[in-house]
């Protein structure tokens, strides 16, 4: 795992010395993290079973739960936009995150937005704009793990937002576990309990709502 991680730093080190772009520095590869080699720090962040993740002060949760029942994502909702992270099984050999971003690419083109590359502490950042969102996504390619960070929010607060995005991949951890996986499978995404029974309790006071009305 320690080889990873400074196999990393001079590669992101080599990419320093191509292009006055890159931004490293010691705090800026503290992470993400494999939970094999997670710090011992007294940061609080949210366990979302396969990511562990740094929640801003004042942000919100934002929970996106599929009609079968598992969740999707959980979203971190602040006052100048949305964060999400999400992590997937990669190969060993890594290099899943240019793949997926060519794909992103042609994806995000086809919708319409106007999307350009960008250099950053990770390697490349992709970044789209439309009339009514502006989106950044980071992509770090891990030990048999991806994990992909999106950022979206109003244009105005787009530079702020991609700090805070930045700021939130440093500190995550990610949980890959021993399970073989197909490339590309999410790592399931795992709500707190007292969250998740928050969200029961709604279900059924929705479900009870409806009833009513239905006498």
């Amino acid at each position: 795992m320690f080889g990873w991680r400074r196999r990393r730093e001079r590669e992101a080190a080599e990419r320093a010395a191509e292009t006055e772009l890159d931004r490293v520095d010691g705090s800026d590869l503290a992470g993400p993290f494999d939970s094999e080699e997670a710090p011992a720090d007294e940061l609080a962040r949210l366990d979302l079973g396969s990511v562990r993740v740094p929640v801003p002060d004042g942000a919100q949760l934002q929970v996106e739960v599929d009609p079968a029942g598992p969740v999707r994502a959980v979203h971190v909702v602040t006052p100048i936009g949305r964060l999400t992270v999400n992590a997937y099984a990669a190969p060993r050999s890594g290099g899943l995150w240019r793949e997926v971003s060519k794909e992103l690419i042609e994806q995000l083109r086809s919708d319409g937005a106007r999307v350009i590359r960008e250099r950053g502490e990770w390697g490349e950042e992709l970044v789209a704009s439309s009339p009514e969102v502006a989106l950044r996504f980071v992509g770090v390619d891990g030990p048999r793990w991806l994990l992909r960070a999106v950022a979206a929010g109003p244009a105005q607060h787009a530079a702020e937002l991609a700090e805070l995005l930045r700021d939130t991949v440093r500190d995550t951890v990610v949980v890959r576990g021993k399970e073989p996986l197909p490339v590309r499978t999410p790592l399931p995404v795992e709500l707190p309990e007292a969250i998740a029974q928050h969200i029961r309790q709604a279900q059924e006071g929705h479900t009870i709502h409806e009833a009513e009305q239905m006498r």
